[in-house]
């Protein structure tokens, strides 16, 4: 941990500053307040109690995945509470915004664009195509009405 830089900086967090004055990541490391970082049972304390809370938030997350809910937000939300006290977590976190960055700006891809409309373009005839002959040979009737 970073509490020689974090207490220097009281509550606010860390910023590494590059040779050329741009900003880079945060400092990875514990933003609990000077005082808890302080006492070492009530920083061990701090973190359980956070652990706690994150884990709660992440299998609520997971439980809502196959339920209505915003399961993915939801454990990513507990992430962010673990990476508040915990350094895999602070990496896992940047890992995935890595991630969802590149996905992002390949989406964004003109080539991409035009593929995924294309793409999209034909499977919206294919399925009106299939509902065209359905109507056609049915009717507006219902599938579990059809009697032939």
């Amino acid at each position: 941990m970073n509490t020689g830089s974090d207490e220097a900086a009281g509550s606010e967090s860390v910023v590494a500053v590059t040779g050329d004055g741009a900003k880079a990541e945060p400092v990875l490391g514990s933003r609990a307040p000077a005082f808890i970082k302080a006492r070492k049972a009530l920083h061990v304390s701090w973190q359980v109690g956070v652990f706690v809370v994150g884990l709660a938030v992440v299998v609520a997350g997971v439980i809502m995945l196959p339920l209505p809910g915003p399961g993915w937000l939801v454990i990513f939300g507990g992430m962010a509470i673990w990476a508040t006290e915990f350094v895999w977590a602070q990496l896992v976190l940047r890992w995935t915004k890595r991630k969802v960055t590149e996905a992002t700006q390949r989406a964004l891809d003109p080539a991409v664009r035009r593929r995924n409309i294309i793409l999209t373009s034909v499977g919206l005839v294919i399925v009106a195509v299939l509902v065209g002959i359905y109507v056609w040979k049915f009717g507006f009737e219902m599938p579990w009405k059809i009697k032939e």
